[in-house]
Protein backbone atom coordinates (compact mmCIF):
# COMPACT_ATOMS: atom_id res chain seq x y z
CA UNK A 1 0.00 0.00 0.00
CA UNK A 2 2.82 2.38 0.87
CA UNK A 3 4.61 1.61 -2.37
CA UNK A 4 1.46 2.21 -4.40
CA UNK A 5 0.93 5.58 -2.66
CA UNK A 6 4.63 6.43 -2.92
CA UNK A 7 4.84 6.85 0.88
CA UNK A 8 7.66 5.52 3.03
CA UNK A 9 6.75 2.78 5.48
CA UNK A 10 8.34 4.66 8.39
CA UNK A 11 6.44 7.79 7.44
CA UNK A 12 3.15 5.89 7.42
CA UNK A 13 3.73 4.40 10.88
CA UNK A 14 4.82 7.79 12.22
CA UNK A 15 1.55 9.35 10.92
CA UNK A 16 -0.60 6.52 12.30
CA UNK A 17 0.90 6.81 15.78
CA UNK A 18 0.83 10.59 15.92
CA UNK A 19 -1.54 11.97 18.62
CA UNK A 20 -4.48 14.11 17.54
CA UNK A 21 -3.76 17.80 17.12
CA UNK A 22 -5.34 20.44 19.34
CA UNK A 23 -7.55 21.45 16.41
CA UNK A 24 -8.83 17.91 15.92
CA UNK A 25 -9.53 17.55 19.65
CA UNK A 26 -11.40 20.86 19.65
CA UNK A 27 -13.51 19.85 16.65
CA UNK A 28 -14.32 16.53 18.30
CA UNK A 29 -15.45 18.23 21.50
CA UNK A 30 -17.62 20.67 19.53
CA UNK A 31 -19.22 17.78 17.66
CA UNK A 32 -20.35 16.24 20.95
CA UNK A 33 -22.02 19.53 21.98
CA UNK A 34 -23.54 20.02 18.54
CA UNK A 35 -25.11 16.55 18.46
CA UNK A 36 -26.64 17.08 21.92
CA UNK A 37 -28.05 20.53 21.04
CA UNK A 38 -29.43 19.23 17.74
CA UNK A 39 -31.03 16.20 19.42
CA UNK A 40 -32.50 18.28 22.26
CA UNK A 41 -34.12 20.57 19.67
CA UNK A 42 -35.98 17.57 18.22
CA UNK A 43 -33.73 17.86 15.16
CA UNK A 44 -35.10 21.29 14.24
CA UNK A 45 -32.13 23.62 14.90
CA UNK A 46 -30.07 24.86 11.98
CA UNK A 47 -26.44 25.91 12.29
CA UNK A 48 -27.22 29.48 13.44
CA UNK A 49 -29.35 28.39 16.38
CA UNK A 50 -26.89 25.65 17.30
CA UNK A 51 -24.16 28.31 17.22
CA UNK A 52 -26.22 30.52 19.57
CA UNK A 53 -26.64 27.65 22.04
CA UNK A 54 -22.92 26.89 21.88
CA UNK A 55 -22.21 30.52 22.77
CA UNK A 56 -24.52 30.21 25.78
CA UNK A 57 -22.45 27.20 26.84
CA UNK A 58 -19.27 29.30 26.47
CA UNK A 59 -18.20 27.16 23.50
CA UNK A 60 -17.04 29.99 21.27
CA UNK A 61 -16.49 29.31 17.58
CA UNK A 62 -17.55 30.71 14.21
CA UNK A 63 -20.90 30.15 12.56
CA UNK A 64 -19.15 28.68 9.51
CA UNK A 65 -17.32 26.12 11.65
CA UNK A 66 -20.64 24.98 13.12
CA UNK A 67 -22.11 24.75 9.61
CA UNK A 68 -19.16 22.65 8.45
CA UNK A 69 -19.26 20.31 11.45
CA UNK A 70 -23.01 19.78 11.03
CA UNK A 71 -22.40 18.85 7.40
CA UNK A 72 -19.74 16.36 8.46
CA UNK A 73 -22.16 14.89 10.98
CA UNK A 74 -24.96 14.91 8.36
CA UNK A 75 -27.26 16.81 10.71
CA UNK A 76 -30.05 18.28 8.59
CA UNK A 77 -32.81 20.17 10.44
CA UNK A 78 -36.40 19.24 9.76
CA UNK A 79 -38.05 22.07 7.83
CA UNK A 80 -41.41 20.83 6.51
CA UNK A 81 -43.35 23.12 4.21
CA UNK A 82 -47.04 22.34 4.67
CA UNK A 83 -49.78 23.46 2.34
CA UNK A 84 -51.39 26.68 3.50
CA UNK A 85 -54.27 28.95 2.66
CA UNK A 86 -54.57 32.69 3.17
CA UNK A 87 -56.50 34.00 6.17
CA UNK A 88 -56.02 37.66 5.28
CA UNK A 89 -59.13 39.16 3.77
CA UNK A 90 -59.23 42.93 3.75
CA UNK A 91 -62.40 44.64 4.93
CA UNK A 92 -63.42 46.88 1.98
CA UNK A 93 -65.31 49.14 4.37
CA UNK A 94 -62.34 49.69 6.66
CA UNK A 95 -61.16 53.25 7.02
CA UNK A 96 -57.55 54.39 6.74
CA UNK A 97 -55.29 52.89 9.42
CA UNK A 98 -51.64 53.99 9.53
CA UNK A 99 -48.55 51.79 9.59
CA UNK A 100 -46.84 52.98 12.79
CA UNK A 101 -44.17 50.27 12.68
CA UNK A 102 -42.72 50.58 9.16
CA UNK A 103 -41.02 47.15 9.49
CA UNK A 104 -39.17 48.21 12.64
CA UNK A 105 -39.91 45.34 15.02
CA UNK A 106 -37.72 46.60 17.84
CA UNK A 107 -38.75 48.38 21.03
CA UNK A 108 -36.97 50.18 23.86
CA UNK A 109 -38.92 48.44 26.63
CA UNK A 110 -41.57 45.74 27.15
CA UNK A 111 -45.19 46.72 26.51
CA UNK A 112 -44.41 49.45 23.98
CA UNK A 113 -44.93 47.65 20.67
CA UNK A 114 -46.70 44.39 19.84
CA UNK A 115 -47.50 42.42 16.70
CA UNK A 116 -50.18 39.85 16.05
CA UNK A 117 -51.56 37.45 13.48
CA UNK A 118 -53.77 34.37 13.05
CA UNK A 119 -52.77 30.90 11.85
CA UNK A 120 -54.53 27.57 11.54
CA UNK A 121 -53.72 24.15 12.98
CA UNK A 122 -55.11 20.96 11.40
CA UNK A 123 -56.76 18.33 13.60
CA UNK A 124 -58.76 15.22 12.79
CA UNK A 125 -61.88 17.15 13.78
CA UNK A 126 -61.08 20.08 11.49
CA UNK A 127 -59.18 23.35 11.79
CA UNK A 128 -58.41 25.13 15.04
CA UNK A 129 -57.27 28.75 14.77
CA UNK A 130 -54.60 30.45 16.86
CA UNK A 131 -54.27 34.20 17.39
CA UNK A 132 -51.14 35.54 19.06
CA UNK A 133 -49.80 38.82 20.44
CA UNK A 134 -46.00 39.10 20.54
CA UNK A 135 -44.04 41.75 22.43
CA UNK A 136 -41.39 43.29 20.17
CA UNK A 137 -38.95 43.86 23.04
CA UNK A 138 -39.01 40.47 24.75
CA UNK A 139 -40.09 38.48 21.64
CA UNK A 140 -42.44 36.61 23.98
CA UNK A 141 -46.03 35.64 23.24
CA UNK A 142 -47.86 37.78 25.80
CA UNK A 143 -51.38 36.99 24.62
CA UNK A 144 -53.03 34.19 22.66
CA UNK A 145 -56.39 32.56 21.99
CA UNK A 146 -57.60 29.44 20.15
CA UNK A 147 -61.01 28.51 18.73
CA UNK A 148 -62.65 26.60 15.90
CA UNK A 149 -63.16 29.88 13.97
CA UNK A 150 -61.24 33.06 13.32
CA UNK A 151 -63.91 35.61 14.04
CA UNK A 152 -63.10 38.96 15.62
CA UNK A 153 -63.77 37.56 19.09
CA UNK A 154 -60.66 35.38 18.70
CA UNK A 155 -58.26 38.30 18.26
CA UNK A 156 -60.06 40.32 20.94
CA UNK A 157 -59.45 37.46 23.40
CA UNK A 158 -55.75 37.41 22.50
CA UNK A 159 -55.22 41.18 22.92
CA UNK A 160 -57.28 41.13 26.14
CA UNK A 161 -54.94 38.47 27.57
CA UNK A 162 -51.94 40.61 26.65
CA UNK A 163 -53.45 43.65 28.36
CA UNK A 164 -54.41 41.60 31.42
CA UNK A 165 -51.08 39.83 31.91
CA UNK A 166 -48.66 42.41 30.54
CA UNK A 167 -47.76 45.93 31.68
CA UNK A 168 -48.63 47.92 28.57
CA UNK A 169 -47.15 51.39 28.29
CA UNK A 170 -49.39 54.39 27.55
CA UNK A 171 -49.81 54.71 23.79
CA UNK A 172 -48.59 51.15 23.15
CA UNK A 173 -48.80 50.00 19.52
CA UNK A 174 -50.43 46.85 18.22
CA UNK A 175 -49.50 45.99 14.63
CA UNK A 176 -51.11 43.41 12.34
CA UNK A 177 -51.91 42.68 8.73
CA UNK A 178 -54.92 44.24 7.02
CA UNK A 179 -57.28 41.30 7.56
CA UNK A 180 -60.98 41.99 7.93
CA UNK A 181 -60.99 41.10 11.63
CA UNK A 182 -58.04 43.33 12.45
CA UNK A 183 -59.56 46.25 10.54
CA UNK A 184 -63.07 45.79 11.94
CA UNK A 185 -64.79 48.50 13.97
CA UNK A 186 -65.25 46.06 16.84
CA UNK A 187 -61.51 45.40 17.16
CA UNK A 188 -60.68 49.10 16.79
CA UNK A 189 -63.08 49.85 19.65
CA UNK A 190 -61.38 47.22 21.84
CA UNK A 191 -57.94 48.70 21.20
CA UNK A 192 -59.20 52.20 21.98
CA UNK A 193 -60.70 51.01 25.27
CA UNK A 194 -57.35 49.43 26.17
CA UNK A 195 -55.43 52.60 25.26
CA UNK A 196 -53.59 50.87 22.40
CA UNK A 197 -52.79 52.55 19.09
CA UNK A 198 -53.64 50.49 16.02
CA UNK A 199 -51.19 49.88 13.17
CA UNK A 200 -51.50 47.72 10.05
CA UNK A 201 -49.27 46.80 7.13
CA UNK A 202 -50.12 46.89 3.45
CA UNK A 203 -52.34 44.33 1.79
CA UNK A 204 -50.48 41.25 0.55
CA UNK A 205 -47.05 42.41 1.81
CA UNK A 206 -45.93 39.76 4.31
CA UNK A 207 -42.76 41.72 5.18
CA UNK A 208 -44.89 44.42 6.81
CA UNK A 209 -45.78 41.92 9.55
CA UNK A 210 -42.62 39.80 9.28
CA UNK A 211 -42.14 39.24 13.01
CA UNK A 212 -45.53 37.55 13.45
CA UNK A 213 -45.07 35.61 10.19
CA UNK A 214 -41.64 34.41 11.35
CA UNK A 215 -43.01 33.17 14.67
CA UNK A 216 -45.71 31.13 12.95
CA UNK A 217 -43.16 29.71 10.51
CA UNK A 218 -41.05 28.42 13.41
CA UNK A 219 -44.13 27.13 15.23
CA UNK A 220 -45.25 25.17 12.17
CA UNK A 221 -41.78 23.81 11.39
CA UNK A 222 -40.86 22.76 14.91
CA UNK A 223 -44.20 21.70 16.36
CA UNK A 224 -47.43 21.74 14.35
CA UNK A 225 -46.21 20.06 11.16
CA UNK A 226 -44.56 17.30 13.19
CA UNK A 227 -47.56 16.51 15.39
CA UNK A 228 -50.91 14.80 14.84
CA UNK A 229 -53.81 16.29 16.81
CA UNK A 230 -56.82 13.91 16.95
CA UNK A 231 -59.04 16.57 18.54
CA UNK A 232 -59.24 20.34 18.71
CA UNK A 233 -59.00 20.08 22.48
CA UNK A 234 -55.63 18.32 22.24
CA UNK A 235 -54.32 21.06 19.96
CA UNK A 236 -55.49 23.71 22.42
CA UNK A 237 -53.94 21.87 25.34
CA UNK A 238 -50.67 21.56 23.43
CA UNK A 239 -50.72 25.29 22.79
CA UNK A 240 -50.80 26.04 26.49
CA UNK A 241 -47.71 23.96 27.27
Amino acid sequence: MCAWLVVSTSGYYEWRGRPESATALRRGALKVHIVKIFTDSDETYGHRRVHADLARLAQHCSVELVRGLMRELQLVPCQPRPWRFNLTEQDPAAGPIPDLVDRDFTADAPGMKMVGDITYIPTWQGWVFLATVIDCYTKAVVGWAMDDNYKTSLIIAAIAMAARNHDLKPGAIFHSDRGSNYTSAEFAKTLKELGIRQSVGRTGICYDNAMAESFFSVLKNERVSRTQYPTRQQAQTSGSE
